[in-house]
């Protein structure tokens, strides 16, 4: 990356105008003039601000209290009684000031970064437009709606040096970085297979008649919380349930596409070495149907089962499921398969010629105990498993290095993820699918190619 990035406080010295303000909902026009370059000294505080204000932003909140030279200034939501929430109860011994506008809270509190934890489909127009306005950025997983969109967001972090980290937080765990370097570094000799879980879809939203509005809300937060989405009458099961529906997410649930899968095939990359690439081939194995997530067979679990933690929460977990394999460039198999009772959940196990390496949330298993005998066994996490990960994006905010889990490979993990999502809803089973990891394209199916992008709400475009 460039080592000459821009903060903030330089880009709104050197132009003339700034974000506009919301107006229905309006795209925001930004200045891109050239600025001053610049960084923050290490002894600085960094200041961020929280936008999208739900159940893990919560959490996110509570990762944050161990980090010392962060801190939060301030907190958005476009539903004001959520806002009003958050600070009496979350930020109750704070002085957080609370907006209902990104993009006034990130000029009014002078931020260097923000951390997106909005619903999947105004991620990305969200986090655009705050990089454009100077600051980095921390996006939830997934960190975008479609393979295109990704693709935008990466182009806009590197046109405005932006630092930005994806909430893959297992690449900032020490035992699952420590066990995918034996897999790279060839423990197991060359990976012939990777097994992961075939996870759940999303379902598509049936037209219901609208329900009233919940009070305390703007005029237009409903529009603006629809973002790029059709514009639908207000239904609670869209606004509290939005992760179970395609226009929203991609199978955002427990043992969902995006909702689990983006850690388990970000998992597979970091193992594999795919970071900045992708396969050659997909194939739907089997005709989509619903199914549930597991067997729910009384057994005892094995000791090598590193994903037992999570047989429990995907119990009634049930919805469009469908085997599908992919192939890398060297040969390597992708095998989607695995039921949600006997796997490792939100990892992945890795199948080479001299055994395998199960690796999962801080946790590891192998075919033979002498695959995990190989010295420098960092241990397990001692802190909240999201609060190494902030770390590292608040250490790369001030040396403007790369994070663990930088843009790029947020993009190429939620790839994965909706290449699955594509390849059942094109439903030709069987059929070799021959995808162009360089583009970003299939090279022999126009009808999936017509999946990789979504036409857009007017005012919720991107940045140009």
């Amino acid at each position: 990356m460039n080592d000459k990035q821009w903060t903030r406080r330089a880009f709104l010295a050197a132009t003339t105008t700034t974000a506009a303000a919301i107006v229905g909902g309006c795209a925001t026009k930004v200045n891109t003039a050239k600025v001053v370059p610049g960084k923050k000294s290490p002894n600085e505080k960094v200041m961020v601000g929280l936008i999208g204000l739900g159940g893990r932003c919560q959490d996110i909140a509570k990762s944050c209290n161990g980090i010392s030279d962060m801190q939060i200034a301030a907190v958005c939501d476009c539903f004001m009684p959520r806002v009003n929430f958050f600070t009496k109860s979350v930020g109750k011994d704070k002085d957080w000031k609370g907006y209902e506008d990104f993009r006034q809270m990130i000029e009014q509190e002078k931020l260097d970064a923000v951390m997106v934890e909005t619903t999947t489909h105004a991620r990305a127009w969200v986090t655009c437009h705050a990089m454009a306005m100077g600051v980095d950025a921390y996006i939830e997983k997934p960190m975008c709606l479609t393979i295109a969109e990704g693709r935008e967001m990466v182009k806009i972090a590197r046109k405005y040096g932006r630092v930005t980290q994806v909430g893959t937080q297992q690449r900032s765990i020490p035992l699952n970085n420590w066990a995918s370097d034996l897999v790279k570094n060839g423990a197991i000799g060359k990976v012939k297979t990777v097994l992961a879980p075939n996870f759940i879809g999303p379902a598509h939203w049936t037209p219901k008649p609208g329900q009233p509005m919940p009070p305390g809300g703007s005029d237009n937060w409903w529009d603006i919380w629809t973002n790029q989405a059709e514009l639908r009458p207000y239904h609670q099961e869209i606004h509290r349930s939005w992760a179970l529906w395609s226009d929203y997410d991609g199978g955002g649930i427990s043992f969902g596409v995006t909702g689990w899968g983006t850690h388990s095939y970000d998992q597979i990359n970091r193992g594999l070495g795919t970071d900045e690439t992708g396969p050659v081939e997909v194939v739907l194995e089997e005709a989509v149907r619903d199914r549930r997530a597991g067997k729910f067979e009384e057994r005892t679990p094995g000791e090598d089962e590193t994903g037992v933690a999570y047989y429990g929460m995907i119990k009634d977990a049930s919805g469009p499921r469908a085997k599908v394999r992919m192939t890398f460039k060297n040969g390597t198999d992708l095998e989607l398969h695995l039921d949600g009772d006997c796997s490792p959940g939100l990892g992945c196990r890795f199948v080479g010629k001299k055994g395998w390496i199960e690796i999962n949330r801080d946790k590891i298993s192998a075919s033979s105990k002498d695959l995990l005998q190989a010295h420098g066994d960092p241990g397990h996490l001692t802190v909240p498993e999201t609060q190494p990960h902030i770390q590292n994006w608040i250490d790369c905010i001030k040396s403007r290095k790369r994070c663990t889990a930088d843009i790029e490979y947020g993009q190429r993990s939620s790839t994965l993820c909706y290449l699955v999502n594509i390849v059942r809803d094109i439903g030709r089973v069987g059929e070799v699918l021959k995808w162009n990891p360089d583009e970003e394209r299939f090279t022999n199916c126009d009808a999936a190619n017509a999946m990789l992008a979504r036409p857009r709400r007017k005012g919720y475009e991107l940045p140009v």
